[in-house]
């Protein structure tokens, strides 16, 4: 089957959770490959198999090149550690559950990787109604996405302004990527969670010292933790730290994925290139919480799950 005719067939079994994003107003499949919402906005699935709900031309950052890079470096195994905690978070978390199908959205999922791993983790694991879904603003990451795993739902949007109604999801993931609370507490179930991992303050220092020469070296998340605290009930988290070894021929692709190496010079670029291998630190924090006036006790009841 085509990948525009699977995507179609997830769209349809999906239709109850999408909202247009100009009018908010339900969508139905239409012609045969369009979205069409009651006030007639029309948004066209691509023969890729992903929908593009963006209402205008957004300036996007992360080109193709860096987005193929930081795949790479994923299939490397750089953030496995990642995928095998929030798999294991979000197991948990359906094992407390009364809901007979699972919504997973990945908000910012870039190139997909991180969602289409932990879908397939956790159903390798267990017999699961699972169904992920993938949100970014990058054309370009999305299309990528999607040629790579057809089982997902692949949507280009904007985090500020998500084609999903209120209520819809039961785990929202949010990894290295903005975020936009307000948008995420109204699709948010008043069960669900949200899994946010943030950059610790040792992330990759070993390139930001070599780019940079001291100048970066106290790097802070804060205020990336402290907002998550003001709009998030802090349910666990954990501080994931260690050293990884990147052969030779994988240093070109972590290079070229951080955006640590945007304005260094190439001169220091270069004295990485030449290196036989490097160790690097790998270090995250990982934060979950429900929405502070969502206090379940299903959520309760998976803390205490999880501690046991």
């Amino acid at each position: 089957m085509k990948k525009i005719d699977i995507a179609k067939n997830l769209l349809i079994s999906n239709k109850d959770m999408l909202s247009c994003p100009k009018c908010h107003s339900n969508m139905f499949i239409k012609n045969p490959y369009s979205l069409i919402c009651q006030n007639n906005h029309c948004f066209d699935l691509s023969k890729r198999g992903y929908v593009n709900f963006l209402l205008g031309s957004v300036k996007v950052n992360y080109n193709k090149e860096m987005l193929n890079s930081r795949y790479i470096v994923s299939q490397y195994g750089f953030f496995n550690p990642i995928i095998d905690k929030i798999t294991q978070l979000i197991r948990k978390k359906i094992n407390t559950s009364k809901n007979s199908q699972v919504r997973i959205l990945d908000a910012g999922c870039g190139e997909g990787y991180h969602l289409s791993s932990i879908i397939k983790n956790l159903k390798s694991g267990g017999n699961y109604n699972l169904q992920g879904i993938g949100i970014d603003i990058s054309k370009d990451g999305i299309s990528i996405a999607s040629s790579r795993s057809k089982e997902i739902i692949w949507c280009v949007g904007d985090l500020a302004n998500t084609p999903y109604k209120d209520g819809q999801f039961d785990i929202i993931t949010n990894i290295f990527s903005p975020s936009n609370y307000f948008e995420f507490n109204r699709i948010l179930k008043d069960d669900g969670l949200v899994i946010k991992v943030v950059p610790g303050p040792n992330y990759l220092i070993e390139l930001r010292n070599g780019f940079y020469q001291g100048e970066k070296d106290n790097y802070s998340n804060e205020n990336v933790l402290q907002k998550f605290k003001e709009n998030f009930h802090v349910l666990y988290s954990e501080h994931i730290h260690h050293k990884t070894y990147v052969e030779k021929k994988y240093i070109k692709d972590f290079i070229k994925m951080t955006p640590l190496s945007w304005g260094s010079s190439n001169e220091s670029i270069v004295q990485f290139l030449n290196q036989n291998s490097l160790k690097l630190s790998v270090d995250f924090i990982i934060l979950v919480g429900i929405t502070q006036s969502k206090d379940q006790p299903e959520n309760k009841q998976f803390l205490e799950y999880y501690k046991s």
